[in-house]
Order: C-alpha cells, then sequence, then structure tokens
C-alpha cells in the first residue's frame, strides 16, 4: 500500500490548476468568438426564415375589360321606373347578354315597351335589339317595327295609331325620338310614307324624310287611294 507523500500533493495541486487555467483559457478565446457565432446563428435562421415564408400575392395590373359577356339571362323582362314609381319602360327578349366594356345589353327577340309621362304608349319588336346601361336607348336590328298606340290628348286632340318599320330604328326612350339612316316606312293613321332615313321627333310631331320619300295621304272625308 503506497502512501502520497506532500511532493505529489503539491504535484497534484499544480495538475487541478493547470487543467483550471486551461480551461479559463479555452473559455476566454470561445468568448471571443461568441458574438460571431451568433451572428452567423442568426443570420443562417433569418435566411430560413425568408425562404419558408409565405409569399405575399403580387399586385397586377388592372386588365381592362374585353367585349365578353358577364351575364346571360334568358325569357327575362328588365323593367324601369320614374322616380315616384310609375313604370316608364320594359324591355323582354329571348336571351340577353351584358357587355361590361360598354355596359350594354345585346338581346335576341327583343320586345319593348314604354310609357311616357303624358300616357302614351309605344311597343318595339325587332330580330335583336341592343340597349344602352340605363334602357333610354335602344337599336333594333332586323324586322323592326315601332308602333305608338293611338290616343287622346288632355285637350282632347286625338293622335292616330304611329308606327315605324325598318331594317334598322332607333328609339330614344326618354326623349321620344325614332332614328334610322335605313330605308323606314312611316304610316300614320292611313297614310303612309316611305325614304331612304327618317329622324322623327314625338315632342315636337315632326318626322324628318330624307332621300327618296314618297308618300300616300288619305283625306279623312274620302275613300282610300287618294295620292300625293
Amino acid at each position: 500500500m503506497s502512501t502520497a507523500t506532500p511532493a505529489d500533493a503539491v504535484q497534484a495541486r499544480r495538475e487541478r490548476l493547470g487543467a483550471w487555467t486551461r480551461l479559463r483559457q479555452g473559455l476566454d478565446r470561445a468568448s471571443l468568438y461568441l458574438p460571431i457565432i451568433l451572428t452567423g446563428a442568426l443570420a443562417l435562421g433569418t435566411y430560413w426564415l425568408v425562404r419558408n415564408a409565405p409569399r405575399l400575392v403580387q399586385p397586377t395590373a388592372k386588365q381592362a375589360p374585353t367585349h365578353e359577356p358577364d351575364f346571360f339571362m334568358r325569357d327575362f323582362t328588365v323593367k324601369n321606373f320614374l322616380p315616384d314609381g310609375s313604370l316608364r319602360s320594359e324591355l323582354s327578349g329571348k336571351e340577353g347578354r351584358h357587355y361590361p366594356d360598354t355596359d350594354t345589353l345585346e338581346v335576341d327577340q327583343v320586345r319593348v315597351r314604354s310609357i311616357s309621362p303624358e300616357g302614351l304608349v309605344t311597343h318595339a319588336t325587332a330580330d335583336r335589339g341592343l340597349s344602352n346601361g340605363d334602357g333610354s336607348e335602344i337599336q333594333l336590328f332586323g324586322n323592326a317595327v315601332v308602333i305608338r298606340d293611338a290616343a287622346v290628348t288632355a285637350n282632347g286632340r286625338p293622335m292616330p295609331r304611329l308606327e315605324f318599320r325598318g331594317d334598322f330604328l332607333h328609339a330614344f326612350v326618354n326623349t321620344e325620338r325614332v332614328k334610322s339612316n335605313k330605308p323606314v316606312t312611316l304610316i300614320r293613321g292611313s297614310d303612309r310614307f316611305t325614304a331612304d332615313s327618317m329622324d322623327y321627333d314625338n315632342l315636337s310631331g315632326i318626322a324628318n324624310l330624307n332621300g327618296r320619300v314618297r308618300g300616300l295621304l288619305v283625306p279623312s272625308a274620302a275613300a282610300p287611294g287618294g295620292k300625293r
């Protein structure tokens, strides 16, 4: 059995002190690089977050609307009313297509009925119609017919039935006008006119007929057949 001598104890103490000194020196050296290590770890963490974070939706430039219908209607009726709630006009058709770029409604087998503030009723039909957004203008294509019913004015004056026929008619509901740049037929009561183009203003009662104008006037007290 061996016994430790004072020299051995001193040597062991020196070894422990040397180990502690080397450990402190290692910790001191490590502490010098700790900010660099932390900065690198933070940079790597930030890079990982950026790579794995969900991408934000990039704003896209607003595209101009194209001339494509955004909705359809079938066997429909659209009604417009005056501020007092009374019916101003109604538009019906077999099929309707709305175009957002022009805010127009194209209608197959169109039918229109409008009522003026004075109570005059007007009907219109055509193979195809094109109405603006508020229904104040309607273009009629193919077998176009516009008829204003016979009526009596507030002062008791009779207004004969008025009819327009043509391949194209442009009706203005609010201003009560009918125009066409194509041949038309105008029938007023028993009188009949044809022209290459026309502009009729119902408020003034004046019809401007242009081009080759022909008319058949029937005197009210005479038998049909009078010609002028």
